[in-house]
């Protein structure tokens, strides 16, 4: 396949980088590790981030992986950057365009109907009546109780701050009985529990439910899927809140961004350029990298973008961490049973479900559309499947068509079609990922699917890229698959996450700091946990210079 990459970015050569000492090296290139780098060279130290593959992004990354469409590879979506990143990073400056989508959710269901959401709580409530006058009349309640309540925006906006936790309690403690126990438990709770108490009509649970296990091995009716749940409501767009956007360009025009940020304030970035292991003195401090060619770059600090996992595993000996810092790193939850799957095709999908074959994007293109997730028990079947170690035989699909706001990224007339699909396993008890057949079997029985709901999708498929778990594992440097650096269940948040202990982006290494989605708040497109760690990292900076 002919690829190339959008936003490969290389500011200084490689002499240069070895011949100099940086204040801060940063490795990964992804768009948390770029944000990190723009704060930082903001904050007035010398910056140069490393990243290993030939394009900038991570995760969050543009490829042109068939001839004339630009796929977002993995992440597809934006809603949860931060404000306060896009603001003081100047990101529109610098490039990044948000496209809001005409309706918000569209799932069409096999026996002709479809629930279409977007903006309009009129045109709403007449959709969600279609299926449940009960739901319709319900609907705004918890979206008052949950969404918007003083709590949640407050705690949406203090997530980005390291000491999230201790102001939590303290906010906890002045909040009434009645708002404290609903907060707890949508925290606590399975999401299954949540909204069957909430709502009565399959699809619109559903449709809420796929909230709750995106990128995870986790079913609706685990513990705590509810707080999954309340972590991917709590984004915005340009202060619409819920509001899941596509990015002009894909969603690389997001890192894209934070990189000319990162230029102008003075960061250095190298492609190409894979760290294959942390330079540690004898009294235990950081003393710079090994690049994988050889090349010694010299640093006092280093902030690693990569997962706690390959960071403490891969990067370090195992003699400069402590016992039982390793053992938590080592039973880490990487599990995922994520597949992403890029298509390119000749036309926009029909929906039969819509009526006449319209040519035309239509407000459903525009939304995240919902395949094979009619009811709770489509959801709980597909990832029983996967625990029993077999590919979904009716994968839950959120299928997005960018290229029906954004003309820049397929010819005309023709369209990129996201499918992120759940649930594969790692490991496949019958078959394997590395087979081509097994490979081909499942993005066909994705597409003989959608088939199904969208008649003549299959013929029309110009030609697609898979991730499966491995790849996503092997090509963007995820364990296990995992889209967010480790699992997001309870015990792996907060002051939880990475290890219990070490939830303030300094690792058991003086000078290394962690900046990736491993660490609070988690993942996602968010930029927060690059801006959290480049404030400590700065903070420490100065404090140390100042003596």
């Amino acid at each position: 396949m002919w690829r190339s990459g959008l936003n490969s970015r290389s500011t200084t050569t490689a002499q240069a980088l070895k011949e100099k000492k940086w204040d801060a090296l940063v490795i990964g290139g992804g768009h948390n590790g770029l944000t990190a780098a723009a704060y930082l060279a903001r904050g007035g130290l010398s910056v140069a981030v490393l990243e290993r593959r030939h394009v900038i992004g991570g995760a969050a990354v543009t490829e042109e992986i068939i001839p004339g469409f630009k796929f977002s590879r993995c992440s597809y979506l934006q809603s949860l950057l931060r404000p306060s990143v896009i603001r003081e990073l100047e990101l529109k400056r610098h490039g990044l365009k948000l496209l809001k989508p005409t309706a918000t959710t569209f799932t069409p269901c096999l026996d002709g109907r479809y629930l279409l959401l977007g903006h309009d709580d009129e045109r709403n409530y007449l959709e969600i009546s279609k299926f449940s006058k009960y739901d319709a009349d319900a609907f705004q309640a918890p979206e008052t109780l949950h969404w918007d309540s003083s709590f949640t925006y407050w705690m949406r906006d203090k997530l980005e701050k390291s000491v999230f936790w201790a102001r939590c309690l303290r906010h906890i403690m002045v909040l009434g009985q009645k708002d404290m126990v609903n907060f707890m438990d949508l925290l606590l709770s399975p999401t299954s529990k949540v909204l069957n108490k909430w709502f009565e009509s399959d699809i619109l649970k559903a449709v809420l439910a796929g909230d709750a296990i995106v990128g995870s091995m986790a079913s609706i009716h685990t513990p705590g899927s509810g707080y999954v749940l309340l972590h991917h409501v709590m984004g915005e767009t340009d202060g619409d809140r819920n509001v899941w956007s596509h990015v002009e360009g894909g969603m690389g025009s997001v890192s894209t961004a934070i990189s000319n940020a990162a230029i102008e304030a003075g960061a250095s970035i190298m492609t190409n350029a894979e760290v294959s292991q942390l330079m540690i003195g004898n009294s235990g401090t950081i003393e710079g990298v090994l690049l994988a060619d050889g090349t010694r770059v010299c640093s006092s600090i280093v902030l690693s973008n990569a997962t706690p996992h390959r960071t403490f595993l891969g990067l370090i000996p195992r003699d400069a961490l402590p016992e039982d810092f390793l053992r938590a790193i080592e039973k880490s939850d990487y599990n995922s049973g994520t597949t992403k799957i890029n298509v390119a095709v000749d036309k926009v999908p029909w929906f039969h479900c819509c009526g006449s074959n319209n040519t035309e994007a239509g407000p459903q293109h525009t939304a995240t559309i919902h395949i094979c997730s009619e009811s709770m028990d489509n959801i709980g079947s597909a990832c029983q499947d996967a625990r029993n170690g077999l590919p979904s035989k009716r994968p839950v699909m959120e299928m997005t068509i960018p290229s029906s706001l954004d003309k820049t990224i397929s010819p005309p007339g023709k369209h990129v079609v996201s499918l992120f699909t759940q649930y594969t396993p790692y490991k496949p008890s019958e078959g394997s990922w590395e087979n081509p057949t097994y490979r081909e079997a499942y993005a066909k029985r994705c597409f003989s699917l959608i088939d199904e709901y969208a008649p003549g999708f299959s013929s029309s498929i110009i030609g697609y890229d898979m991730l499966t778990p491995p790849d996503l594992e092997r090509e963007f440097g995820l364990p296990g698959g995992n889209i967010f650096h480790g699992a997001t269940g309870l015990d792996s948040l907060f002051f939880m996450r990475p290890a219990k202990g070490w939830s303030g982006y300094r690792t058991p290494v003086r000078g290394l700091y962690l900046c990736g989605s491993g660490t609070h708040p988690g993942g996602g497109v968010m930029a927060a946990p690059g801006r959290n760690a480049a404030r400590i990292t700065l903070r420490d900076f100065k404090k140390h210079h100042s003596w």
